[in-house]
């Protein structure tokens, strides 16, 4: 069952993202991509203060934590994820590793993109 939940989860985390980047970016306009912006933010606010109800200080039930945090918010975006763990680490006192993961995810992710974009292209 707890599977099963957290696929529910991660299903209404998607058709969230979904629905949010439209609305976002039809409002905006332009060509700045401030759905994902929008997205990113509030996913890592909803992260951080489920993380501190749930986690920290046990307000909400352990049985929800799954299905919210890894399903619906590691759909709606993985970025609160990343900052989550890159925060983590910086208040352990591993500065350099937090530093570390973000900026290697940041320039890595963008290497990786552009090798697949580089492969795609040159297959099709």
């Amino acid at each position: 069952m707890p599977l099963f939940l957290v696929a529910l989860g991660g299903a209404a985390g998607a058709v969230t993202r979904y629905l949010v980047d439209g609305v976002v970016a039809e409002r905006a306009g332009g060509a700045f991509p401030w759905g994902t912006l929008v997205i990113n933010l509030s996913g890592s606010l909803a992260l951080g203060l489920v993380f501190a109800l749930a986690i920290e200080r046990g307000v909400l039930p352990s049985n929800i934590r799954g299905p919210l945090m890894i399903g619906f918010l590691g759909a709606y975006t993985t970025f609160s994820t990343l900052m989550l763990e890159s925060w983590r680490l910086w208040e352990d006192g591993a500065a350099g590793l937090a530093v570390a993961n973000a900026f290697g995810s940041v320039v890595l992710g963008l290497a990786a993109v552009f090798v697949g974009l580089t492969l795609g292209r040159a297959l099709a």
